[in-house]
């Protein structure tokens, strides 16, 4: 699950057994030895998909954690990079990753909860890796239209999100067990922990953004490779704000 520096097995046992907030807090110090950080590779092909959009300004790293994707804004935007995350712990440790000073845009950051931004249409582009599990289809709407109403008209939000495994392969059900445990854990247990990997769905996303006011492409990141039948592995969420 993680490497020698990464937390162990009862670590990452307490973390499950609490709030989002108070186990991303706990889990901070060693989230980036673990699998759940963006591997590298999947933030340099969105980076130089990205590039092709711009040129931007302004930049807005959606649930930024220990500050992955404000890497990708800081090569980006020319003025201004901004990470939001609601865990003190997560933010603690983006901000000496990224110390003030030197070249590229001024980075900023600031402690909120996705779900109720509280920034102006001030960002040319906004961003997001790996955190849409945490939030329940029902808030997916709200969450959409909070980001549209942090851009610019002719703003971006962009986001990289993966096909599906094929029914029956081993990732399939690997996602469908661990699903299914965190169904039975937030039965059972509180404060709830949502993550779920089987509910961000391309069909209801791409409709939950255009009622939030988008107009959505997609682009295939064809550096991550194909499937067997030929379709990208992954593709690039382009939604605009009209």
């Amino acid at each position: 699950m993680s490497t020698e520096q990464g937390p162990t097995v009862r670590e990452l046992a307490v973390q499950a057994l609490s709030s989002i907030e108070r186990g991303y807090d706990l889990l901070a110090p060693k989230f980036d030895h673990t699998p759940y950080r963006t591997p590298d590779r999947v933030l340099d092909a969105v980076t130089r998909a990205v590039r092709e959009l711009g040129p931007f300004d302004t930049g807005l790293d959606v649930c930024c954690g220990t500050g992955a994707g404000v890497g990708v804004l800081r090569q980006l935007c020319r003025e201004r990079a901004v990470g939001v995350d609601f865990s003190a712990g997560m933010l603690d440790e983006a901000r000496p990753a990224f110390p003030p000073g030197g070249e590229g845009p001024a980075i900023h950051w600031v402690r909120a909860d996705a779900r109720s931004l509280p920034f102006a249409p001030v960002f040319d582009l906004a961003l997001s890796f790996g955190a849409f599990g945490h939030f329940l289809p029902a808030e997916r709407f709200g969450l959409f239209a909070e980001v549209h109403g942090s851009l610019r008209p002719g703003g971006q939000f962009v986001f990289p999100i993966g096909a599906p495994p094929p029914v029956g392969s081993r990732a399939y059900w690997t996602l469908f067990g661990f699903d299914a445990a965190m169904r039975v854990r937030n039965a059972l247990w509180r404060p709830q922990f949502v993550m779920y990997y089987r509910t961000f769905r391309l069909g209801d996303v791409l409709e939950d953004l255009v009622r939030a006011g988008f107009a959505v492409r997609l682009v295939p990141l064809t550096e991550l490779g194909s499937r067997p039948d030929g379709s990208p592995r992954a593709r690039l969420v382009v939604a605009t704000r009209e």
